[in-house]
């Protein structure tokens, strides 16, 4: 835990100190040395990366090179796949202090992958090594690089075994070792990911691989050998595991749960506090009646959990439902937290999830909210194939969302910015009327959970969702969240989740926005309709929706509608669907969606 702590401080201040400055020499010299460290047979680093301009973000024209910004040289990603180089792996990587991607593959890098690989470049979220020649072990210390997602180390002449410590990495998405000569057991955190990703390595056992070989014949020789007396002694040592099992395993059961649900156990004493109930769907609730209706918040009352905290399913004795929320760790008073709480309690929009109470025990504060039997649209889009929804519930879904959002930007007082935006904090209800959760939270939050250390975490919102401009202001604006947005837009008409495209080649290593980008430059937009969807008499509504997305995503915050213009632009596309009633948005002054507007100007606290 220590570890971890100090690793993301450090993070922390290192972007910090990165972000406030508009170019950076140390990205330049690590430029340099790479392009001296490698072997360049084809010439593309020798007659693209020249050195002889000082203008602001000159590197990022690199070809390969993906800056921050692109009027500052600070690189974000580092994409040298098919360059032809040779050589030893690069020198110079620690200076790119930024550097979030590091794509290598489809090379002839040799010899070994270095030991300190996690001091070179701590804060990688992916790292793509496959199809060199790399040899030797895999360097242990990976496990360091904390925030990696995606590992690849396919088709390279790596042996000895994979390291357990990998356990470690608890953001790990893709991992692929296949094609190598590795040996040993494969370490049970990694046992999740598919066979194919570790075949062709001949000494690797366990799941999802079968037995090793040499370890098959000799289990088979001793099996033999032992056959007569072994069926004794197992049936013996079965009968005393089973009876010790039958014992030991509620107790290990509960208490496990009773560590689980250690936080609701310390506010028994507080049974008799009032409920604040902003509407009443019972009379005078008390947190007993939240303990009961929730089972004293076990864990399979859970339908939810994110940066803000966890969702649980109460069940009230009339048989209704509600849905509270065990909020994360605030640093406010409690008198502050039950003005925020009233402030909230009075934003009221038929696409927005109502708060109908709260409640502060001790420590904890507790949210109820309306109960969305639906569950998110995250979990609607990514059913099995046969409960795909139709273009016209994900069109009214879309501009249901919108405007909601519109009235949190624009018409709601005090204004909201949600900085959450994606598409599992969008509810629906029986009716797949959507509604936005979690608007508001951010505030109750500690900030340096919320704003800085979270994107360093690779969320300042859920990862595929959050605007660019982030990386370099770590302020939250409204054009970010109508970035945000866009990606749900593009998940709607896509059919394809933020950060794994499907539809993509499988060399792909981009986010959706990035796959969009790419097929607009090449004049195939169209090809990313969900084929589900297409010669359905829509056809012109999907390139209309598709567009208005694009138009949301664009890396220039001012070049972004605001979200009053998204909602105008939605309903004009379902126009013949007749969705909308009586219209209860106003338009909003000019000055009220500048780019660079703080979230404490934006929401006023009472």
């Amino acid at each position: 835990m220590t570890d971890h702590f100090a690793l993301g401080l450090g993070a922390l201040l290192l972007l910090l100190l990165s972000s406030s400055c508009f170019s950076s020499d140390l990205d330049v010299q690590c430029l340099r040395d790479v392009k001296q460290s490698v072997t360049d047979p084809t010439g593309i680093l020798k007659s693209s990366w020249v050195f002889d301009n000082t203008s602001m973000g000159f590197i990022c024209k690199f070809p390969g090179v993906e800056c921050w910004h692109p009027d500052e040289n600070r690189v974000l990603a580092l994409r040298l796949s098919n360059f032809g180089l040779q050589g030893p792996f690069p020198k110079g990587l620690k200076n790119c202090t930024s550097m979030t991607t590091l794509d290598l593959s489809s090379n002839s890098f040799t010899g070994a992958i270095p030991l300190d690989i996690q001091q070179q470049v701590p804060f990688l979220a992916s790292l793509d090594l496959s199809y060199n020649g790399f040899s030797g072990g895999i360097p242990v210390l990976i496990y360091n690089i904390t925030y990696l997602n995606t590992l690849n180390l396919q088709h390279n002449q790596l042996s000895g075994e994979i390291p357990g410590q990998f356990s470690a990495l608890a953001r790990l998405q893709e991992f692929n070792v296949a094609d190598n000569q590795l040996s040993g057991t494969i370490p049970s955190s990694l046992q999740k990911f598919p066979a194919s990703n570790f075949a062709g390595n001949d000494g690797l056992c366990g799941p999802p691989l079968g037995e090793c070989q040499a370890s098959a014949k000799s289990k088979s020789t001793a099996s033999i050998i032992g056959a007569v007396v072994g069926v004794v002694v197992v049936v013996i040592i079965g009968a005393i595991v089973v009876f010790f099992c039958l014992r030991r395993v509620p107790a290990k059961k509960a208490a496990k749960d009773e560590d689980d649900n250690k936080w609701a156990k310390s506010i028994k004493g507080t049974k008799t506090i009032k409920v604040s109930m902003f509407e009443n769907p019972v009379s005078k609730m008390k947190l007993s009646d939240l303990m009961k209706a929730t089972d004293e918040f076990s864990k399979e009352n859970i339908i939810g959990t994110g940066r803000t905290g966890t969702m649980y399913r109460a069940v009230l004795p009339d048989g209704s439902f509600l849905a509270v929320k065990r909020l994360q760790d605030s640093q406010h008073s409690e008198s502050q937290f039950a003005s925020e709480m009233k402030t909230l309690g009075q934003v009221r929009h038929r696409n927005l999830v109502p708060l109908l109470g709260f409640c502060v025990a001790k420590k904890e504060r507790l949210l109820v909210y309306k109960h969305m039997p639906m569950g998110s649209l995250y979990d609607q889009l990514n059913k099995e194939e046969g409960s795909k929804m139709d273009w016209a519930l994900r069109l009214r879904i879309g501009i249901g969302a919108a405007k909601g959002l519109a009235y949190l930007h624009h018409t709601c007082n005090p204004r909201v910015l949600h900085r959450n935006i994606s598409s599992k904090c969008i509810l629906l209800d029986e009716d797949y009327e959507p509604k936005i959760s979690d608007f508001g939270l951010a505030r109750l939050m500690n900030p340096i959970d919320t704003h800085l250390s979270t994107f360093v975490n690779g969320e300042f919102g859920d990862l595929g969702y959050v605007a660019p401009e982030y990386a370099r202001t770590l302020v939250a604006t409204p054009k970010g969240d109508v970035y945000s947005f866009g990606v749900v837009l593009l998940e709607l008409v896509t059919g394809e989740r933020p950060t794994h495209v499907s539809s993509a080649p499988e060399n792909f290593r981009g986010s959706l926005v990035e796959w969009i980008s790419h097929l607009s430059n090449n004049a195939l937009l169209q090809d990313a309709i969900d084929k589900s969807l297409v010669a359905k008499d829509a056809d012109g509504e999907l390139m209309q929706f598709l567009k208005v997305a694009c138009s949301c995503t664009l890396a220039t915050p001012k070049e972004r509608p605001t979200m009053f213009e998204v909602y105008q632009l939605l309903r004009a596309i379902g126009e013949r669907y007749h969705f909308t009633a009586d219209d209860d948005l106003v338009l909003p002054p000019l000055s009220t969606d500048s780019d660079g507007v703080t979230l404490d100007e934006l929401i006023v606290a009472k």
